[in-house]
């Protein structure tokens, strides 16, 4: 258990700002007129540069460091969910298609809210919510904050994302949008017939009466079997046994065939109307989304071996190379996934003179149904087998069916009181759920033979454990955030302020079970189940009643005993308060910082389903294991900027801030799982400590005419006893926990425009911005393990990052087109072991096409290419391929009529 307290001399020093000219503020005019009226001003400019000088303004006009995106820069770039779109904002790049690294800092060093209130996060291993989750339709704008102010959480790195969803419309609007799409790389792929049902009865009965051990043995004892005339005590435990494996789906033979196109729908609705009981406004927003989508795609994955130089074979076409070859084990997988993706909101709004309020509830499903098959051979590993060495491979079938859940209701209100100095007052209340479910998640292996040419002969299941493991996993993770703002303007001769209170609070509560089974060949001897006769994909489909009957095959749980454990319960509570000031004087000079107080409560303790008497109970439960998977921190987060202000032209920021980055759930408990991010089996580890940050950035701004700017940034941020992944390996695979280490610093310099570039055609423009930085990271060897660099660039970081947007608009407006570029730079993946070299994941070239027709004032028609380029994703180790996955070239066209 951690605690932690320090009050810093510039914290002292901006609280003291709070308050040095409260006197004589209060003391000064304060009266405003209610029914002043401002003069109605309408601006004319094309699409996009109309929505991105208004996105500018709001970022000009922000107190601290931070980019906004517009839904108009939403749909110019025809990206379809909130974390493909981030990877368009300066210093921003996604990874794995959900999580995205500001200034090449990993997930863990951001955080995102949805209208400024803490939500669950659906996935398995982190804390952190999956952006992927939420789609373009609902979001009005997102702001990406990478500048800490005490408004924000003190769980900051490198940046905070407020996803703003869309709000209720002035008048009626309603409109609906049908897509289609493909993919070069989804023609043809497996499907089987899936079964989502979960855990069956008789096998969670089972669980208990027999206590997880469904040995013969165990069996025969729990139900006091006797020889009788039904046959001996082994073999009425053995039919036992052989029907809680029945009871299991069992069925998973794949066919290939062609797949479907993406299709989707798109609807909403909405108006405002007048009431006149009390003379104010009620208005209201319905919306939802369907989408189906198919892909297939080939993948490469292996472990280096230890000692390899430029002449090794990277292939094992002959005998030759498998005696070179530059790997211990080589898979080779077509992996098929099928996404199905709906979404509903519900927004229901009050507005009354100067206040309202509004109330939300949203509703997202993500479902992602996944087969992979896959052929692997060890030229140097433990056991050694290949096609051209020996004619044997490993072929695994792999099964998982993923449903994710997230669940939001929301009440949100402003309120200005003008008689009361101006005095206004904004709240959130939340209460959100999500859940991830996986009834379906079964790894099929066998041992494939091969004749001449390598043509497939056979296949059969070795005489060993684990020929199959069927695992079904449930998460649940519930959210209560609540908070308000108050703030008081006071204005003077020259000088403007604003005093800011306001209070955080987030309630956080997860359970994560899995229950996996296996089934073993207990004969101690190869059983075939394929002699090459019929497909090779119908063999995971060999488990019939028939086969179960004629075979000693048996079924076992496959879950660790006490103190061991694979599940966990965790709890978090955020307690924060915080003040703060903005000062503007004259016109030129504005000054903004605050404090910010954050009581910090995390426990996570791990469990098991075999816990069946009281010794077990008191183990698992015991104050030592709690207190080791407890944080408890108390701090004091301070903020400090100052603002040149030179005309209109230009500004100049400079801002200091002082943040922390905290373990996740199931890093600090001694629970093992695969990181879907690494594809690496990990381990928590006890003991982690939270890392503080102080945080440093300057920026220059300029903001010329026709919507053009320019912005240069510098940053730094110095990060104590930093979370790093370590690596170890075993004869065949990688395994990974994790570390405090030493220190680590990130530095880099970040430019941005929007220009105007009508000089050479009307309705062209370009925007962009690039990232240049770098990091360190330093872990005490005594730590690293058998780390082959303890000092090294952060995991995850990429030393550049580079998005760029040709684009243009008609001046009829019936045209617009952008075609959009991103790259990042070489990024470590995972972290070099025994002497091998860090694995980085190689730059990946992408350029996107989008069209969109205006046909008439209610219709849309877009025309979208992704990945024109054809660029597949690769990591590699001393610049030799160890990863690779095909993306292949993405089509799709969409109509949209708004009514």
């Amino acid at each position: 258990m951690f605690k932690q307290h320090r009050l810093s001399k510039l914290t002292l020093a901006v609280g003291l700002g709070l308050f040095v000219h409260t006197n004589g503020l209060i003391a000064a005019e304060a009266e405003l007129a209610a029914n002043d009226e401002i003069e109605e001003v309408v601006a004319v400019g094309t699409r996009l540069q109309g929505s991105a000088a208004a996105v500018v303004e709001e970022r000009k006009n922000q107190a601290f460091v931070a980019d906004i995106l517009g839904a108009e820069q939403l749909s110019r770039t025809g990206d379809s969910d909130a974390a493909s779109a981030l990877r368009r904002v300066t210093g921003l790049t996604l990874v794995d298609g959900k999580f995205i690294y500001v200034r090449g800092l990993g997930e863990r060093y951001s955080s995102a809210r949805l209208n400024g209130a803490y939500i669950p996060s659906p996935d398995l291993t982190r804390n952190v919510v999956p952006l992927d989750i939420f789609p373009a339709s609902i979001i009005e704008s997102m702001a990406v904050q990478k500048a800490y102010s005490p408004d924000m959480p003190a769980a900051f790195g490198g940046g905070n994302i407020d996803i703003r969803t869309k709000s209720i419309p002035s008048d009626f609007v309603a409109g609906v949008e049908l897509g289609v799409g493909y993919n070069t790389t989804a023609d043809e792929g497996y499907t089987y017939d899936g079964n989502d049902a979960g855990v069956p009865q008789a096998m969670k009965d089972a669980i208990v009466r027999y206590q997880g051990n469904f040995s013969i043995n165990n069996i025969v004892n729990r139900d006091y079997l006797q020889d009788n005339e039904q046959g001996t005590r082994a073999q009425q435990a053995t039919a036992i046994n052989n029907q809680l494996l029945k009871s299991l789906p069992r069925n998973y033979g794949l066919k290939e065939e062609s797949l479907d196109p993406e299709m989707g729908v798109k609807a909403h609705i909405g108006n405002s109307f007048e009431e006149d009981y009390f003379g104010g406004r009620i208005g209201f927003l319905l919306s939802g989304a369907y989408v189906n989508e198919w892909d297939a795609q080939t993948r490469f994955s292996s472990v280096i071996a230890q000692d390899v130089d430029s002449s090794c074979a990277t292939s094992l076409d002959s005998a030759e190379q498998v005696a070179n070859s530059c790997y211990n084990t080589v898979k080779n997988s077509t992996v098929t996934t099928e996404n199905e993706r709906y979404n509903a909101t519900a927004s229901l709004g009050y507005t009354f003179d100067t206040h309202s309020i509004s109330a939300q509830q949203l509703y997202i499903v993500d479902n992602e149904d996944e087969t992979e098959v896959a052929i692997s051979q060890s030229p140097a590993g433990s056991s050694t087998f290949t096609i051209a060495g020996d004619g044997l491979a490993n072929r695994n079938h792999e099964f998982n069916l993923e449903e994710r859940k997230l669940n939001v209701s929301q009440f949100l209100g402003q309120h200005t009181f003008l008689d009361l100095w101006g005095v206004g007052f904004d709240w959130q209340y939340t209460r959100s759920k999500a859940t991830t479910d996986i009834p379906t998640n079964v790894d099929f292996e066998f041992r494939d033979q091969y004749g001449e040419n390598g043509r497939y002969a056979g296949s059969e299941i070795t005489g060993d454990d684990n020929r199959v493991i069927m695992s079904y996993t449930d998460m649940e993770e519930r959210v209560t955030s609540y908070g308000g703002n108050f703030n008081l303007p006071l204005m003077f001769d020259g000088v403007d302020v604003e005093f800011k209170v306001g209070y955080d609070f987030s309630d956080r509560a997860r359970i994560y079970n899995t229950s996996s089974f296996t089934v073993n060949n207990s004969a101690g001897a190869a059983i075939n189940v394929n002699d090459g006769s019929r497909d090779p994909l119908t063999n995971s489909g060999y488990l019939s009643d028939q086969f179960i009957d004629g075979n000693a095959i048996l079924v076992d749980f496959n879950e660790p005993t006490p103190p061991d454990a694979d599940d966990y319960i965790a709890g978090q509570k955020i307690d924060a308060g915080y003040g703060s000031f903005d000062v503007m004087y004259d016109q030129w000079l504005r000054i903004s910082g605050g404090i910010r107080y954050e009581e910090f409560k995390q426990t996570s303790v791990g469990t098991s389903s075999l816990i069946f008497d009281g010794e077990d109970l008191q183990t698992i439960w015991s104050a030592e294991n709690i207190e080791d998977g407890t944080i408890l921190e108390d701090d004091w987060f301070p903020a400090l900027s100052l603002t040149y202000i030179g005309a209109e032209q230009y500004q100049v920021r400079a801002g200091y801030g002082e943040t922390v980055v905290r373990p996740d759930f199931r890093e600090v408990v001694p629970v093992t799982y695969f990181d879907p991010l690494t594809d690496i089996r990990t381990f928590g580890r006890v003991g982690l400590k939270s890392s503080p940050i102080k945080n440093y950035d300057l920026r220059y701004e300029f903001y010329g005419e026709a919507g053009n700017s320019y912005s240069v940034a510098a940053f730094y941020k110095d990060i104590e006893a930093p979370i790093e992944t370590v690596l170890r390996i075993g004869d065949e695979d990688y395994s990974a926990t994790f570390v405090n280490g030493e220190t680590a610093e990130v530095y880099g310099i970040e430019a941005e425009w929007l220009q105007d570039l009508t000089f050479l055609s009307d309705g062209l423009f370009t925007s962009g911005n690039i990232t240049l930085s770098d990091s360190e990271a330093k872990i005490d060897p005594a730590l690293a393990g058998n780390l082959t660099n303890p000092t090294k660039r952060m995991t995850g970081h990429s030393e550049y990052v580079v998005n760029m947007q040709l684009n243009y608009d008609s001046a009829d407006g019936v045209h617009s087109a952008s075609l959009v570029y991103n790259v990042f730079g070489e990024r470590i993946l995972a972290a070099g072991v025994a002497g091998r070299d860090d694995a980085y994941e190689q730059p990946f070239h992408s350029l996107d096409l989008v069209y969109t027709w205006y046909p008439d004032f209610n219709s849309k028609v877009k025309f979208k290419v992704q990945n024109l380029l054809d660029e597949q994703k690769e990591v590699t180790q001393s610049d030799i391929v160890v990863r690779s996955r095909e993306e292949g070239v993405e089509f799709s066209v969409s109509y949209a009529y708004e009514f």
